[in-house]
């Protein structure tokens, strides 16, 4: 009867702690805020043996746009799954710029295209100067089109002059190469991408490439008409010969770039 009495007393005390845990869990989380107890439901779902619901806890948390939301989902980029990962990279942009920008930078260097593209496109939205030669080089040497042309939209948005050197290299064609030569469609994909952010730049020492790509009439005429918005935006009067020159080209909407870029000059020179 003893032994009987032992074991069901020491199973009624398990019970008992079992359940003192879950009341002290429950009477923890009813301390939480409304935004903390929905942090912390997501934290758990990103435990989740199921892809898509790890995606959606990641949505969610940065649908809540707070910074300890973003701390939260940076568990999703190390996720084994690379949709997770690609996910979780725009999920993390709540966080200080610094900060964001320290955990996005590893995965520039992911197996998959599609992971580096959305990594550099969440690096642009960071702001972040210090992300800005890990993009450069991604610029420079990645071997995907899409990829290098989202490490130059980005290289736009930060906005920081250090770039200007790799995005001068990319329009005037003299950068590096890694593998196989690109196609033509793909520079001028790049190339455009390019030009654009050296006029989002607006640095006064890129107005010398921006003014041969436009002058260059074997250049796209994608890059040529980015090339003279660029320059209207820098506003430097040493590009006004070849806006004019550009005012006759064959191509109506180069023209119209050109002469928008020339009024631009004339706004700021008054």
């Amino acid at each position: 009867m003893r032994i009987i009495n032992a074991a069901l007393l020491a199973g009624c005390l398990a019970i008992t702690g079992r359940t003192l845990g879950t009341a002290r869990l429950a009477q923890g989380n009813d301390q939480l805020t409304p935004i903390q107890r929905e942090i912390e439901r997501q934290r758990q779902r990103l435990s989740s043996a199921e892809i898509e619901e790890r995606r959606d806890a990641l949505m969610r948390l940065a649908n809540l746009k707070r910074a300890e939301a973003s701390r939260v989902a940076t568990a999703g980029l190390k996720d084994s799954a690379p949709i997770v990962r690609a996910t979780a990279v725009h999920a993390v942009l709540s966080l200080p710029e610094g900060e964001g920008a320290a955990v996005l930078i590893p995965l520039l260097q992911d197996k998959l295209e599609f992971v580096r593209r959305e990594t550099a496109y969440a690096l642009g939205e960071t702001r972040s100067r210090s992300a800005v030669e890990a993009l450069s080089s991604l610029l420079m040497f990645d071997k995907e089109t899409g990829v290098r042309a989202a490490a130059a939209i980005a290289l736009g948005r930060i906005g920081d002059e250090a770039a200007v050197n790799a995005l001068s290299q990319i329009l005037s064609g003299t950068g590096p190469t890694k593998g196989k030569k690109k196609r033509a469609s793909e520079n001028e994909f790049v190339r455009r991408a390019a030009a654009h952010s050296l006029g989002q730049i607006r640095s006064r020492s890129s107005v010398r490439v921006l003014i041969a790509a436009i002058e260059n009439e074997t250049n796209p005429s994608d890059v040529r008409r980015e090339a003279a918005t660029a320059l209207g935006l820098i506003g430097d009067s040493s590009a006004i010969p070849s806006l004019r020159a550009a005012l006759a080209s064959a191509d109506p909407y180069l023209s119209e770039a050109a002469r928008d870029a020339l009024r631009r000059l004339r706004i700021a020179r008054n």
